[in-house]
């Protein structure tokens, strides 16, 4: 097995350490009211979206999310929450750097021996979720479960739900689909925009990701009895039966949608595996980007 597939199942029981972990960060994490900013890059960009939208959504306090290397140093927050699985990646650990003894700073990492230990004001570590991989699972996933869990929106059932992401088969047909595209709303476009970013690492697949509004919008064009568009959570009235009008195939699950992401990540391995590809190392990537000066 590759290490992606071993670490994609191991994220039950990740979810169930992050809960209980979650209890203990009380003045670490935001507090109900604070103006929080969430940066990250790649699929921490992605999962910094999701728990932006689910703080909001909860009454918990504005809730912005940036590309670390896209920060506005204009505005003011009371915290900056930093997600990044290495410690090492530049853009992350440069904002850091830049707002420290100005804007208070919490970083949730995987690794404890790297800069960013020093270069946050608070760090929470993940360590049981760090991955060999360079194609993010376990990580990306537990920190949100990390986020949900302290906003009390985490239950056992989003745990049971992910084994049964990891048990049932996939449906058929998709491995050989020759375009995706991910929908979502609300919290689960962060969602949407990662199971398209998981895709086109793993496997190299076209893969596109949209507000579930926004597909009618122009996107809906590409769509044929060889693509594939799946929904997470809950569809806008009307958008699946026009969907499959196109002939195009359409996947809406009834689990939760985080669990639901897991089966995305089967699916990514799935494709590569069919295609030859490695899915732990993908083309022209590695585990963190750290850039140096010429």
């Amino acid at each position: 097995m590759s290490f992606v597939e071993i670490e994609t199942a191991s994220q039950p029981e990740c979810w169930r350490r992050a809960a209980e972990l979650a209890g203990s960060q009380a003045g670490v994490l935001p507090v109900a009211g604070e103006r929080v900013a969430i940066v990250g890059c790649g699929t921490s960009f992605y999962m910094a979206q999701a728990y932006a939208a689910l703080r909001e959504g909860a009454g918990q306090g504005e809730s912005d999310t940036f590309a670390a290397s896209e920060f506005p140093f204009g505005r003011e927050y009371d915290r900056v929450v930093a997600l990044t699985r290495s410690g090492t990646t530049t853009e992350v650990v440069d904002l850091l750097d830049r707002l420290r003894g100005v804007t208070r700073t919490v970083a949730v990492t995987a690794d404890p021996d790297t800069p960013v230990m020093t270069a946050a004001d608070d760090v929470v570590v993940l360590d049981f979720a760090d991955e060999q991989s360079v194609v993010q699972t376990r990580f990306a996933t537990t920190a949100l479960t990390l986020f949900r869990a302290h906003l009390g929106l985490h239950t056992d059932d989003v745990v049971r739900d992910a084994e049964t992401a990891l048990a049932e088969p996939l449906p058929e047909g998709l491995v050989d689909c020759t375009q995706f595209t991910f929908l979502g709303r609300g919290w689960t476009v962060g969602l949407a925009n990662e199971a398209a970013l998981k895709m086109k690492e793993a496997s190299l697949s076209w893969t596109e990701s949209y507000p579930a509004m926004e597909y009618r919008h122009g996107p809906i064009s590409i769509a044929t009895d060889t693509t594939a568009t799946w929904m997470f959570g809950t569809a806008p009235e009307g958008l699946s039966e026009q969907l499959l009008a196109t002939g195009a195939r359409w996947v809406e699950g009834d689990l939760d949608p985080l669990a639901d992401l897991v089966r995305v990540q089967r699916l990514a391995i799935a494709r590569a595996t069919a295609r030859g590809l490695d899915p732990d190392s993908p083309r022209h990537l590695t585990r963190s980007v750290v850039l140096t000066d010429d």
